[in-house]
């Protein structure tokens, strides 16, 4: 990442350096103080830019409100609540949370998208894909969140020993389901097709489950037998877990809202040792990119 002295910056952005400092003062345009000298990511100043563009006169744009919308994750939710970002949550799945952010109704979307033709790479960019595809989304950026572990979630013990999405298929295993959208769901899609089968090849549970941890219940309770969901989650509910996919774990939001006090707030917590530390107490989790930029349309 290129930064940028405070003349550097002021010449940048043709504003003059008492202007600058002003800006700096009220915590209104990004830049961090490194041994006593201010330095400017260029890259955040142009988003910095481009989110304070001029519209047409009487044009109002409705502020949404502060709530990540998408994709279900307990150090997400945690993180939230100890940023003090004033920030809540509302858990639908990674494509219902980007269609509410298309529509303004969420200032973020958590998301982990997967597609048929990623071939062999589940850290191929499905997210990014989706967000270049997605109408009135032309102003979005995507900041990483984690990289995260999912697999099968399976009762403690592993009684009917299945050690894979292959397993599953020929124990004619009951699978739990989530919701169609979901990320998790669209990962599960992927696994059958490079097993060469399809959802009528699976023994499901019809009713889907809401979240991660629902599913967890699932086949904690006897529901099921197994089901696809976060290391996290299992642990949590006591289950075994065989590992299938590291993924992106992401953070989608339009340009203007990287710059709300509510969103830098939780942005600047991404950079603290306790999120590190949480992450390793909930297991199958790699903070190492939070907070990176990876997509800014």
């Amino acid at each position: 990442m290129e930064f940028l002295t405070t003349s550097e910056a002021a010449d940048y952005l043709r504003l003059g350096e008492r202007k600058l400092y002003e800006l700096v003062t009220t915590g209104a345009i990004p830049c961090s103080k490194v041994t006593g000298k201010w330095l400017f990511p260029r890259h955040e100043l142009d988003l910095w830019v481009l989110s304070g563009l001029a519209r047409p006169a009487g044009m109002l744009i409705a502020e949404p409100p502060p709530v990540v919308g998408g994709s279900h994750d307990e150090l997400l939710d945690w993180s939230l609540r100890e940023s003090g970002s004033g920030l809540g949550s509302m858990s639908e799945g990674s494509a219902r949370g980007l269609e509410r952010l298309q529509r303004n109704e969420v200032m973020a979307a958590a998301v982990h998208f997967h597609a048929l033709d990623a071939g062999d790479n589940f850290s191929s960019d499905a997210s990014i894909e989706a967000l270049r595809t997605t109408p009135d989304l032309h102003d979005a950026v995507l900041i990483a969140f984690v990289r995260r572990e999912e697999g099968l979630l399976l009762p403690h013990g592993n009684p009917k020993h299945l050690h894979s999405l292959t397993d599953v298929l020929a124990a004619g295993a009951r699978m739990a389901m989530r919701q169609q959208g979901t990320g998790a769901q669209m990962l599960l899609d992927v696994l059958l097709k490079r097993a060469g089968a399809s959802m009528r090849d699976l023994r499901r549970i019809e009713t889907p489950a809401l979240t991660g941890p629902d599913l967890a219940e699932l086949v904690r309770a006897g529901q099921a037998d197994c089901g696809i969901a976060t290391r996290a989650a299992a642990r949590s509910a006591g289950l075994d877990f065989v590992p299938l996919v590291w993924e992106n774990f992401d953070l989608a939001m339009r340009q203007r809202s990287y710059f709300r006090p509510a969103m830098q707030a939780l942005l600047r917590f991404l950079n603290e040792r306790r999120l590190r530390q949480r992450a390793e107490e909930l297991t199958g989790y790699d903070p190492s990119p939070a907070g990176q930029i990876r997509f800014a349309a």
